[in-house]
Order: structure tokens, then sequence, then C-alpha cells
């Protein structure tokens, strides 16, 4: 999980890590943790409601929740 790239996204859309864990469901000590230990342990189902939440598209989920997967 690029972490920063994901800290950038809830900025640039307005949205505060507590926020964001409110909109999906999670304990904001939970989801900054999760950001803080590099996204180890973001689950499939967390990562497809914070696209959902921040209105990613296909190209930045994928670059922030799969890039040290790509070639």
């Amino acid at each position: 999980v690029n972490i920063n790239k994901l800290k950038g996204k809830i900025v640039e859309k307005r949205y505060s890590v507590k926020t964001l864990a409110n909109t999906i469901g999670l304990n904001k000590s939970t989801l900054y943790r999760k950001l803080s230990e590099e996204g180890v342990s973001i689950t499939i189902k967390e990562a497809d409601a914070i696209v959902r939440a921040l209105s990613l598209s296909a190209e930045e989920a994928n670059e922030i929740f799969f890039s040290q997967f790509v070639a």
C-alpha cells in the first residue's frame, strides 16, 4: 500500500482520517494504526470502502493499493 499517496488523497478530498474512519465504519484509532503500519493490515473490504468513500478512479486505486506488485 502506498500510504503517502493514500494520505494525499485523503487530504485532497478534504477528509480527515477521523471522518474517513467514520465513513467506512472503522474506529479512528484502528485506521490511524493501519496507516502508521504502512497499510500492512488493510483488508480488501476496507480498501474497497476507502476507494468508494474517496471516489477514487480505478487507476488511483491501483496506484495506492497495488503499486508494489506491479513490475
